[in-house]
């Protein structure tokens, strides 16, 4: 039996994990911090997990998410935490501005469901640990 192909994240593009708090913590936990490399060995260089403060305001927020232009992958864990809608709203909106400058993002949310608002993907995660990627592209109308 040959081995499941790596998964890779597209750049220029958010995707969010979806599944169990505790799996989706595993997953994005099982990444190093400095390549986004997983045990397997697949990673890239110029990557940074972001770890925003809960106390921090929602501007503060957004402006150190706008710091990490240029990075090849951003793993954002738990950026909305504590923040009220609008506050969630604008954190997920700079990620998404973010990724859109060519950096993939990969965002484990309190609220994964907000952060669907704004995605490009979705890495669902079983509660095995295996893990299928979920294109959230809308199809053009004919």
């Amino acid at each position: 039996m040959s081995a499941p192909a790596p998964l890779r994240l597209r750049t220029g593009s958010l995707t969010v994990l979806l599944g169990a708090d505790d799996d989706r913590h595993a997953v994005l936990a099982a990444l190093d911090e400095a390549t986004a490399r997983c045990a397997g060995g697949h990673g890239v260089p110029g990557a940074v997990r972001l770890q925003l403060d809960p106390e921090a305001s929602a501007a503060e927020r957004h402006a150190l998410v706008e710091m990490h232009g240029g990075l090849a992958v951003v793993l954002a864990d738990r950026p909305t935490a504590g923040l009220d809608a609008a506050g969630r709203r604008r954190v997920l909106q700079a990620l998404r501005d973010l990724a859109a400058t060519g950096t993939a993002v990969l965002v484990d949310d309190v609220d994964p469901v907000a952060a669907l608002a704004v995605a490009d993907a979705a890495l669902r995660v079983a509660g095995d640990g295996a893990l299928s990627v979920e294109d959230l592209a809308v199809p053009a109308l004919d």
